[in-house]
């Protein structure tokens, strides 16, 4: 396949394009965005209406201060159990560093102990397990071989050397391997 390559010029020209496509997609973000905070401000607070007579004022200072009111309970009651809270981790945390103290570990010491006794000292006394493994194995006896014989059987090495020496040394390696 041929692959052509593209001119500068038109490479720029693409990237100018995706570059002011991007700006418009920002620009309508941006819009989408100040309707919703509008949205959301017209949903969640109502248009304040100023009283006209002293007694509306009054009323709106007493609502008000019941709103008021609620949210610094509601808030007074969260950072109490917070408080709590907090308070019961930190007692758990005393308990566990208390515990950890009571508790050293003795420093281990390495022993040695047979298959047999590691199992009965698991298991108990009442289980008795044989691990001898080597009970069940059979018997080989070690054949000798010929081959074997002669490597062992090797005599005098001066006379070995001086016989295989030379050119006829080296056919006789050859024929005794064939």
């Amino acid at each position: 396949m041929s692959e052509k390559r593209m001119s500068s010029s038109k490479k720029h020209s693409l990237k100018s394009m995706m570059l002011q496509v991007a700006k418009e997609l920002l620009d309508a973000e941006g819009i989408e965005k100040k309707e919703e905070r509008k949205r959301y401000m017209e949903e969640h607070c109502p248009v304040l209406s100023y009283p006209s007579s002293k007694q509306e004022l009054e009323e709106l200072c007493k609502e008000l201060h019941a709103k008021i009111e609620a949210v610094d309970e509601e808030r007074y009651n969260l950072e109490h159990k917070a408080i709590m809270v907090v308070n019961e981790v930190k007692d758990l945390n005393i308990k566990i560093v208390d515990l950890k103290g009571k508790f050293k570990k003795p420093p281990l010491k390495k022993v040695r102990m047979s298959a047999d006794a590691m199992l009965q000292a698991l298991l108990g006394s009442k289980h008795k397990v044989s691990m001898d493994l080597r009970a069940n194995l059979k018997q080989v006896k070690k054949e000798v071989k010929e081959e074997d014989k002669e490597l062992r059987d090797v005599g005098d090495w001066r006379k070995n050397i001086e016989d295989k020496a030379g050119m006829g040394g080296r056919k006789k390696m050859f024929e005794t391997e064939a």
